[in-house]
């Protein structure tokens, strides 16, 4: 378990933030898609439908899902590239 998603160093961290689905989502794939294999991203979200789109296509891409850290006003989804 990540003890501070805040503080978190990711290799890429993308501002979705005002953009509703599947805007945070399609910003994600292509986000993965740029990253090498091991390397991680962060997505922050203010769209409440991001906290079931995002995990559901982590889980069906087979990257890994580290967590959602609820922020101020947003959430912070952090997954890592698997393939």
């Amino acid at each position: 378990m990540i003890e501070n998603a805040a503080s978190m160093t990711v290799d890429k961290e993308i501002d979705a933030r005002g953009s509703f689905c599947p805007g945070p989502l399609m910003e994600l794939i292509r986000g993965v898609k740029a990253l090498p294999v091991g390397g991680t991203l962060a997505v922050l979200s203010s769209d409440p439908g991001s906290n079931k789109d995002i995990p559901a296509w982590t889980a069906k891409a087979r990257h890994e899902f580290i967590g959602a850290f609820p922020m101020q006003g947003h959430t912070r989804f952090v997954i890592r590239k698997a393939h």
